[in-house]
């Protein structure tokens, strides 16, 4: 091996690496809701995605179509998600609604959050839960935890 390699790639921070049950669909979705970049895409001869990797502002994640063989199953197949994936975008109320418009189901409409974003969740037509925020204030953590107590009696 000429030379070394490194061993924690450019953008190694953690991401997502999600399953869904129509790959193709999905990275088209996250294009036209999120301005996601397809980066990569890797499909088996029937055209299911192997592997995917898209950047979408700042971040990145990764996706594959269902493959049980290999335990890659995708919520639809298992009932649901345990993660929310939140997203930061420049306007909340617009990207909620061209989501809904894309197939999305709103879960949370967008509204103003105590911790100073305005934000709602949605579930994609693929079954993954999202929290779509924009920045409406900045806040200290100080400031958060005294509105979280005064709110909900959170500390």
């Amino acid at each position: 091996m000429a030379g070394s390699v490194n061993s924690i790639p450019d953008n190694g921070a953690p991401k997502p690496y999600i399953c869904v049950s129509r790959g193709n669909e999905a990275i088209a979705f996250y294009r036209q809701v999120f301005d996601a970049v397809e980066t990569l895409k890797i499909s088996d001869p029937a055209g299911k995605v192997g592997h995917a990797e898209l950047t979408i502002g700042e971040g990145s994640m990764m996706l594959c179509d269902e493959f049980p063989e290999y335990g890659a199953l995708s919520p639809e197949t298992i009932g649901g998600s345990p993660v929310v994936l939140h997203i930061y975008v420049k306007n909340a109320d617009a990207t909620v609604a061209k989501a809904e418009a894309a197939g999305a189901t709103i879960l949370k409409p967008v509204e103003d959050q105590f911790y100073g974003d305005r934000g709602g969740k949605l579930k994609d037509p693929f079954g993954h839960i999202w929290w779509v925020s924009t920045r409406i204030e900045d806040l200290s953590h100080d400031e958060m935890r005294r509105r979280a107590k005064e709110l909900y009696g959170m500390s």
